[in-house]
């Protein structure tokens, strides 16, 4: 009789204690999705919504809840999971949001990034940009990136090259680095308006880093 007691007295604390946990989880799930949405329509993502799904299930250690990620692509769109819903730049950026809202809880680690910038350009290319920037403030960031205006924040670079089949990887600094930007840019020349805007993007990189 009195282990029986105790037993349905732990179950019950064990039932409360995992309510108090859905209940501190939902309040969680609703701040992200509410902090990686305002940080997607400056991602060209202005119609999306990130929703972080707490939903019951299972009793176990870690408590009775499943958490999922949902994107809802647009308005009148059905919210899918996020690995399902989203293309591969479309994700890098979501996750970039993400990264950027929990910088500064996370311990320092190594983020890579690749098709983050496909499709987009101009503004939106600027503060893709940014954000990694920003984001290299708390871990080491590493960008595969064809956008200039990415490339010129970056406090390394290095061009990756392929020939006859074989890809090599050099590093490029200082007047190197203001060669591959023009290139980027699309330019050829040494003193006309891509030079310039190379090193404009350059400066505004270092101007930024100088005042964080």
């Amino acid at each position: 009789q009195a282990a029986r007691l105790a037993l349905e007295a732990a179950e019950q604390e064990l039932q409360k204690l995992a309510e108090n946990l859905s209940a501190s989880r939902q309040l969680a799930a609703e701040d992200l999705g509410k902090k990686v949405n305002g940080e997607l329509a400056a991602l060209a993502l202005a119609n999306a919504r990130v929703i972080v799904e707490v939903s019951t299930t299972e009793l176990s250690a870690s408590g009775q809840d499943r958490v999922q990620m949902l994107l809802q692509p647009h308005p009148n769109a059905p919210a899918t999971p996020l690995d399902e819903g989203a293309s591969g730049g479309e994700l890098s950026r979501i996750m970039l949001a993400i990264e950027v809202v929990l910088a500064t809880d996370q311990t320092p680690q190594t983020m890579v990034f690749d098709e983050v910038d496909a499709g987009i350009g101009g503004l939106t290319a600027n503060q893709v940009g940014a954000r990694l920037k920003a984001l290299a403030d708390f871990h080491q960031v590493i960008v595969v990136t064809h956008l200039p205006q990415v490339a010129a924040l970056a406090d390394a670079n290095f061009v990756v090259e392929k020939s006859d089949g074989t890809a090599r990887v050099r590093p490029v600094s200082n007047e190197d680095k203001t060669d591959e930007i023009v290139r980027m840019l699309g330019g050829d020349d040494k003193e006309g308006a891509a030079r310039r805007h190379a090193l404009k993007l350059e400066r505004a990189g270092n101007v930024e880093e100088s005042t964080s």
